[in-house]
């Protein structure tokens, strides 16, 4: 992707109780909850969750990534782009970042993920700790930098994003909730 991509233009933060009272409402729930998003968005589409994957690739990661996942500058990282569909519409764009280091051992079964969600995996291993979760909030006016195939949107996308370990090895994963996210089901 082109510079000046989201990632580096968001700034991450760490959600102060009050500052959270600047997103929807409706988003607050699924901003804090440290839960599996894969799982609640497979209740709130009841069962109708799908994956697309945009994309799949080695690549260098994004500085704001590079920093949250203690990476050296060159250093590579398989990135992963997917949308989450719930009954067929886009709720969520997310983008993961593992690097080679982890993608050793039990855990290569990360490089073929395909059309998997990668948090049903996640919460399922037994090793798996979760950091802080730090929130983020594209401008309307930028949106169209999150990925090239959604438009831009006439609203602010708000998203988090925290770093995973599996076997205490790292990896990164940020979630954001596009404008069609409208879930029916309210579980907060």
């Amino acid at each position: 992707m082109a510079k000046g991509h989201f990632s580096d233009q968001l700034i991450w933060r760490q959600p102060l109780l009050g500052e959270v009272t600047k997103a929807p409402a409706e988003l607050r729930g699924w901003l804090l909850d440290s839960g599996s998003l894969t799982q609640r968005l497979q209740q709130a589409s009841d069962g109708q969750l799908s994956v697309e994957v945009l994309s799949q690739s080695l690549q260098l990661p994004r500085l704001s990534e590079r920093r949250a996942l203690k990476l050296a500058p060159r250093q590579v990282a398989l990135v992963r782009e997917v949308l989450l569909f719930g009954r067929g519409v886009p709720w969520v764009f997310a983008r993961s970042v593992i690097p080679m280091q982890t993608l050793t051992g039990r855990l290569r079964k990360l490089r073929r993920l395909d059309s998997r969600p990668l948090g049903a995996l996640l919460f399922s291993d037994p090793t798996m700790s979760r950091g802080p979760l730090e929130w983020a909030c594209i401008p309307a006016d930028k949106s169209a930098s999150l990925t090239p195939r959604l438009s831009t949107f006439d609203q602010p996308i708000w998203g988090r994003r925290s770093v995973f370990k599996l076997s205490a090895k790292p990896l990164l994963v940020c979630e954001m909730f596009l404008p069609s996210f409208k879930p029916e089901f309210h579980h907060d």
